[in-house]
């Protein structure tokens, strides 16, 4: 179980990221607080917080300012910053000091659970394993949103979290997938499925095959280049 703490100085988002939460297997939050100095003590306190979901305004602190303090607590602890904030100092400073991921408010449900199941995917692949190779890097280096694949300028009808969706699903199953397979798991038409497939196709991320049965039509798959 993945034990996290909300550092929220509004009680209505905390209160709305916590029920998202609650929606994500395998995880749970074990505490919510409202300043920076409640935060230190909260992981100063609880040696079982995996993860500190973030906001960078907090009425004492900078969250940028707080990565440091409770990495000096609990060096292993991983942070999410979640932030109406825009400045791309922020961003910058975030990245260098290593957070997991980084969400402008307001955060959608679908993009929380996107990042926070990537999250789970990289401790399960990681797990026990004293030593690794370099397949397991690949992979881990290719989980986060965006890293497989995210054009600047995607086409009309093709927005980036489904594509995201679609790119996943072929990385985790290499065994090919027709349009129809690829609605059922997506939660798409057929129809939509194919034109995400088809526009991978079209930038030569994905390949087709035809695969002729007994009777009827060829049927199309598609397999990650």
């Amino acid at each position: 179980m993945i034990k996290v703490v909300i550092a929220e100085d509004d009680f209505r988002v905390a209160g709305i990221h916590e029920k998202f939460v609650d929606r994500i297997e395998g995880v749970e939050v074990i505490g919510k607080t409202l300043n920076g100095e409640d935060t230190i003590q909260f992981v100063k306190n609880h040696d079982n917080v995996d993860m500190l979901l973030l906001d960078i305004y907090m009425p004492d602190y900078l969250g940028t300012d707080l990565i440091q303090n409770v990495r000096d607590i609990s060096p292993m602890l991983d942070i999410i910053i979640i932030t109406a904030a825009q400045e791309k100092s922020f961003l910058e400073e975030s990245l260098r000091k290593g957070v997991f991921n980084y969400l402008i408010k307001p955060v959608t449900l679908e993009r929380f659970i996107e990042v926070i199941t990537e999250y789970k995917e990289r401790q399960n692949l990681l797990g026990d394993q004293e030593y690794i190779d370099q397949g397991v890097v690949d992979k881990l280096f290719s989980t986060p949103s965006g890293k497989l694949y995210m054009p600047e300028n995607l086409p009309k009808g093709i927005d980036s979290i489904t594509l995201n969706k679609v790119l996943r699903k072929m990385q985790k199953q290499g065994n090919g997938w027709t349009a129809e397979d690829m609605g059922q798991e997506t939660g798409a038409s057929r129809t939509t499925a194919r034109r995400y497939l088809e526009y991978l196709v079209s930038i030569e991320k994905v390949g087709i095959e035809q695969e002729y049965g007994m009777v009827g039509r060829p049927e199309r798959k598609y397999y990650l280049l």
